[in-house]
């Protein structure tokens, strides 16, 4: 199924080929840092590269690949969280899809993660490098967020929402949340991602939190970031609840 996805960020409509732009960007760059260069510039077959690459080596292998700009990031991250006291900065953006509902997909998304189905979770973003939930319930994540120069690996807590800035919006009845915190427990941000049913299909409005002090090229760049894994999870959730 072909699906007609409406995508908003700071309220204009993004065309779908400049998303893809984006994605095909971001693979290159990907394949670049798991040392598999391409030479493709097809949307699909980069996708397929990635996906190869990120199995051969493996969770151990991209952590020990990764460890040094991991290790600089950490420090980075804790360092700007705790210069900003708590304040934030949100980057936002807003999707509609003509299919599904809200509560569906909130469903899908948590069951896929919950199963560590790394297909999904990790096919979404070319620089999602890992995406695993541990028996706690905590989401382990490795990945570059927006216009970050380094990778970065946190943990999501989706049963925590203690230290988010972000307010509830009670037009969007649904909603997935978490605190992300540093490998030493630290609160670095979050995301509160809400969805409301309209129409025929359902709306979806999506916000991570960064602290307030972080480089604005990150939270800019973290748009697109957001634009290209949720279009993508949204696609992947109406395929398998939707076929046809």
């Amino acid at each position: 199924m072909t699906i007609g996805l409406e995508i908003f960020i700071e309220g204009e409509r993004i065309a779908p080929d400049r998303v893809a732009g984006w994605e095909q960007r971001s693979a290159a760059k990907a394949l670049r840092r798991l040392g598999a260069p391409s030479d493709s510039q097809d949307l699909e077959r980069l996708r397929q590269q990635l996906l190869e690459r990120k199995h051969a080596l493996g969770h151990g292998g991209i952590r020990t690949r990764l460890r040094r700009e991991l290790a600089l990031s950490d420090m980075v991250a804790r360092l700007v969280a705790w210069m900003s006291r708590g304040h934030r900065v949100y980057s936002v953006i807003e999707i509609v899809s003509p299919v599904g509902t809200a509560e569906a997909f909130a469903n899908w998304f948590e069951e896929v993660a919950r199963l560590n189905r790394e297909d999904v979770m990790i096919a979404a973003l070319p620089e999602h490098y890992l995406i695993a939930t541990d028996t706690a319930g905590r989401q382990e994540v490795i990945e570059t967020n927006g216009g970050a120069p380094m990778a970065a690996r946190f943990f999501v807590d989706y049963d925590d929402l203690s230290s988010l800035k972000s307010e509830a919006d009670p037009d969007y009845p649904v909603q997935v949340a978490g605190v992300a915190r540093a490998p030493n427990g630290a609160a670095i941000g979050g995301v509160r991602h809400q969805f409301r049913n309209e129409g025929t299909g359902f709306h979806a409005k999506l916000t991570v939190e960064f602290p307030s002090l972080i480089m604005p090229s990150v939270v800019t760049g973290h748009r697109w970031h957001l634009a290209c894994e949720f279009s993508n999870w949204i696609r992947a959730a109406i395929a398998e609840l939707h076929p046809e």
